[in-house]
């Protein structure tokens, strides 16, 4: 264990949790939602502090992120742990398990490691991913500083519950965030994620004036999150409040964890979505876990030609030149687009 970052001492040896927007209480003896947090004796502490559980080199585009360095790799690493209790979760052998009472595992791994790994890898940035980056805030913090000396891109891939000291004290060693919004009502949020929605909402718009790059995702679940109306709703305060230039991801679901009585996606509800998002003013929809379908093109918002083609997590030939593309001269939104 090491003493955990971004808490306060209460009365009677309690403490509270500054790290995530649950801001839960803790007594001696007890940890957090999120089951990686303890309070011992007064002090919070770290359980998951460099116990690595998952560790890859990945495309950018797996993240997903298209619109972001392009083409290229990111070392990419979790812990166990997660301060949601998504029944639909689709990683939940690695996000859970603290949740429900289990220790963190992992192998011991400091940030000189991680960092030594993603540069001997040639990734040119460092992704902290697949559980819920937030709970192991400290590790995350320690490589990102670390991974700034020497040259390399952070990113976080969240469902972006974090606290607003949370985000600032990450504002200035993280580049890339792609948060998942899943649903647009607090319904939604409450009974199948354990959780809220305003907070991911402000936390968006604390993000884009933070300035880091950021793209959404949103797992469309058959009966829950895809009706007509939610759809317009999300669509309407990504342009309003975040732009029309980030670009959103539509995700299909696959039955796991807790949530299976239903099927996939149909593809006519994806593309019902990607409909809404473009008629809203996105510039930038995709479709995603649709291996071979369109929409995970690239287009031009001016004059509609092909810019990027994907086959999976793959990126054929850019129509990308010093950012603009090279039919009409549009600029196109992202970072190093080439």
């Amino acid at each position: 264990m090491v003493e955990a970052r971004l808490w306060k001492r209460l009365k009677e040896d309690k403490v509270q949790c500054r790290l995530c927007s649950h801001f839960c209480l803790i007594k001696p003896g007890c940890v957090g939602r999120c089951g990686v947090r303890r309070n011992e004796d007064g002090t919070l502490y770290s359980l998951n502090y460099g116990k690595i559980a998952a560790l890859n080199l990945d495309p950018v585009e797996k993240k997903p992120l298209y619109h972001f360095q392009p083409g290229s790799y990111t070392y990419s690493f979790a812990t166990m742990g997660c301060n949601f209790g998504c029944v639909f979760c689709q990683n939940a052998s690695l996000s859970q398990p603290p949740r429900n009472g289990r220790a963190p595992a992992g192998a011991d791994t400091t940030p000189e490691e991680l960092v030594a790994g993603a540069r001997e890898h040639g990734a040119s940035s460092i992704s902290y991913t697949y559980s819920e980056p937030t709970i192991f805030f400290e590790i995350m913090q320690d490589t990102a500083r670390l991974a700034v000396q020497h040259g390399l891109k952070n990113i976080m891939v969240s469902n972006g519950f974090m606290s607003p000291d949370c985000l600032e004290e990450l504002g200035p060693v993280m580049h890339a965030a792609n948060i998942d919004l899943k649903g647009f009502t607090e319904d939604f949020y409450k009974q199948q994620c354990d959780a809220r929605l305003a907070p991911v909402l402000e936390n968006l718009k604390h993000i884009k004036a933070l300035g880091w790059w950021l793209e959404v995702t949103t797992l469309l679940i058959p009966g829950l999150n895809d009706s007509r109306a939610e759809l317009e709703g999300m669509a309407r305060f990504l342009v309003e409040e975040l732009g029309p230039e980030v670009p959103w991801h539509l995700s299909r679901f696959h039955p796991d964890y807790k949530l299976r009585d239903r099927g996939p996606t149909k593809l006519s509800s994806l593309e019902m979505a990607h409909s809404i998002g473009r008629e809203a003013g996105l510039r930038y929809v995709y479709i995603g876990n649709v291996p071979g379908n369109d929409f995970a093109k690239t287009i031009c918002p001016g004059c509609g030609e092909e810019l990027m083609d994907r086959l999976g997590f793959s990126v054929g030939k850019s129509a990308i030149r010093d950012g603009k593309c090279v039919h009409c001269g549009q600029p196109i939104d992202g970072i190093d687009l080439g």
